[in-house]
């Protein structure tokens, strides 16, 4: 009996335990179908989605890049197809086979068969690879004719920039490079492999407007990532067209005229602000910096003296010298601290304290009243004018007129030049202001700096009638990838007295038009073109007692970095003043001699573009849709 209930106790143990296994089993059944019944039918069109990402790949386009083009429509700045070779890695036997096979076609440097190797190794196998970029087409022809001997190679075309002008106007333009981690914003264009930006000149300022906006392609791929075909594509915007202010014509011409100085000049409308001519020398390709730079071009390029790379015209900071007499005569004008008429006696020297300050005329000009001080350029009277005005007046009038300060040109990098005063003095040399300081700066020496954009600017501003017009270099404002002509603004009246205006004017037209004036021989002779000018030479060594009275050396006697610089500054035509012009060359030499000369040519350059322009568009003569 007892065996009988022990089985009986077993049995119904058993039939318990498979009871809850079939019960567990059927639980996970039910959740198993509860959870395929969601995933599949309450979730299908998110799976869906899901599937269809993982099949298709959205790749950007870069779109291509806006035109650079001068006031008249010459392109500047374009884009040309980039044909590379490129390397895909699984279709080649070995990386080092075909890059033999391909070096006897073209050149291919131990550097660039390193980093080849580099990204092999980083890449998927079937991930092109860029071998050469910016080949020639006898270079692609040569590939494509040998192609079955090539395993792997392929010829691809893009786009790269291309400036075909070459060094003119380069400062201007500035050039485009790949993008460093420094420079990445949320533009997802700048992730392309290859993509370029703007570094320099209006390339960098308008950069956004100029890269437009990136396009798509919707391609499939497979699980490794294998692009199978292209379902769709939509194409970019391209970036905006860039029209600047410049004349070609007219820069090539100012930088011929420049030749090989260390030099620059800046020509611009003194009522719109617009640069006509803005050239510095010597200067470089641009197209060099795209296609990338040798060891051998980079040296000679940053160890060159004459700094090609700097674009002297905003960030050249240079002694004004006697140009900035003109602030000093308008200074003390303003503040009634002399009259026109009264007159200062140059023996060759001014007295003050024990200290004598010379004239550059060792013999001295004799007795000089406003006119005639500016137009002989006598030191000794501005140091008697600035002695009686004081020199804070000075400076506030140059401020005014746009020395001190950058000007606002549209174009990276400006220098602000230097106009001290005491306040500024104390601050940075922890010393007080010098009587013979003011002597000094008042004619341009000592610690004033100007570049050559703020002394076209100045001259600007005087020849205009006192407003303070500011240049600019691009026709068209461009506002977050808008583009829009450039209105003509009202520029503000600096409220400086007409009559003051007209005495230094009449005193420029001296300069340049009255015998004995510095600049005479550099004046123009057509009747209607007249400039009216000032020159300066701004000393950059100090002249010791013992070498005045032994004899100064000229300065084609001296070693080139210790000649003076040559500087000229001028307006013209004088009785209807449209054009200012400032004329550094550096270590130059005289102002009268080197820079005048080199300004007076293209002064009459420009003045015959307008009349050429003007005959043009007569009536009955086809009309000059480019002009504006």
């Amino acid at each position: 009996m007892a065996g009988m209930y022990h089985d009986n106790d077993r049995s119904k143990m058993f039939s318990r335990r498979a009871l809850i296994l079939a019960g567990g089993k059927a639980t996970l059944i039910g959740a198993l179908a509860a959870r395929m019944y969601y995933l599949q039918v309450m979730e299908a069109d998110k799976y869906t989605v899901l599937a269809e990402d993982n099949r298709i790949s959205t790749r950007l386009l870069a779109p291509p890049r806006g035109l650079i083009l001068d006031r008249n429509g010459i392109a500047m700045a374009v884009n040309q197809h980039n044909y590379r070779v490129m390397l895909v890695a699984e279709r080649s036997p070995s990386l080092d086979y075909t890059l033999d096979a391909l070096a006897r076609i073209i050149a291919i440097g131990d550097g660039e068969r390193a980093r080849i190797h580099k990204e092999a190794r980083r890449r998927r196998s079937f991930v092109p690879i860029s071998v050469r970029e910016n080949l020639t087409w006898e270079e692609v022809a040569r590939v494509e004719v040998n192609a079955a001997d090539l395993p792997g190679i392929i010829i691809d075309v893009g786009q790269s920039r291309h400036y075909p002008l070459e060094s003119l106007g380069a400062h201007i333009l500035g050039y485009v490079s790949a993008v460093s981690e420094n420079e990445l914003t949320e533009d997802p264009l700048e992730e392309l492999p290859g993509f370029r930006i703007g570094k320099g000149g209006v390339e960098r300022i308008y950069d956004m407007a100029l890269r437009g906006r990136h396009g798509t392609s919707s391609v499939e791929v497979n699980a490794v990532g294998r692009v199978i075909r292209e379902l769709e594509r939509k194409e970019g915007e391209p970036g905006a067209d860039l029209n600047l202010t410049l004349d070609v014509k007219l820069q090539e011409y100012a930088a011929q005229r420049l030749g090989e100085e260390s030099a620059a000049v800046v020509v611009m409308d003194i009522h719109t602000g617009d640069v006509i001519v803005m050239a510095s020398t010597p200067s470089f390709d641009p197209n060099s910096f795209n296609r990338g730079l040798t060891g051998d071009e980079w040296k000679d390029l940053s160890t060159n003296p004459r700094s090609p790379l700097s674009n002297k015209a905003i960030a050249g900071q240079f002694a004004p010298g006697s140009t900035f007499k003109l602030m000093t005569a308008l200074a003390a004008l303003e503040g009634r601290d002399i009259t026109p008429e009264m007159r200062v006696f140059c023996s060759g020297h001014m007295q003050l304290g024990s200290i004598k300050f010379h004239c550059w005329k060792k013999e001295g000009h004799g007795a000089q009243d406003l006119i005639s001080g500016i137009k002989n350029s006598c030191d000794v009277y501005f140091y008697e004018i600035a002695r009686r005005t004081g020199y804070e007046k000075i400076a506030e009038m140059a401020k005014r007129f746009g020395l001190g300060a950058p000007t606002g040109v549209d174009l990276p990098n400006e220098r602000p030049g230097l106009i001290p005063d005491k306040a500024w003095k104390k601050k940075i040399l922890k010393q007080g202001w010098y009587p013979g300081e003011t002597l000094v700066n008042a004619i341009g020496q000592g610690y004033v700096t100007a570049t050559p954009i703020q002394l076209a600017t100045m001259v600007a501003r005087l020849a205009n009638g006192g407003f303070a017009v500011v240049p600019h270099v691009a026709r068209d404002q461009i506002a977050d990838k808008t583009v829009r002509p450039r209105s003509n603004p009202v520029w503000p009246n600096m409220e400086v007295s007409r009559q003051s205006l007209t005495l230094v004017r009449r005193g420029m037209f001296a300069v340049s038009n009255e015998p004995g004036g510095t600049a005479y021989k550099a004046r123009i002779t057509q009747e209607g073109m007249w400039l009216s000018g000032k020159t300066g030479s701004a000393q950059v060594r100090r002249i010791t007692m013992r070498e005045r009275e032994g004899g100064v050396k000229k300065n084609d006697q001296l070693p080139w970095k210790e000649r003076d610089h040559a500087l000229f500054v001028a307006y013209a035509p004088e009785e209807n003043p449209r054009y200012s012009i400032a004329v550094v060359v550096e270590h130059g030499g005289g102002g009268s001699v080197v820079a005048a000369p080199i300004a007076r040519d293209i002064l009459v350059e420009v003045q015959k573009r307008d009349l050429a322009r003007i005959a043009e568009n007569a009536p009955g003569a086809a009309p000059d849709l480019r002009r504006f």
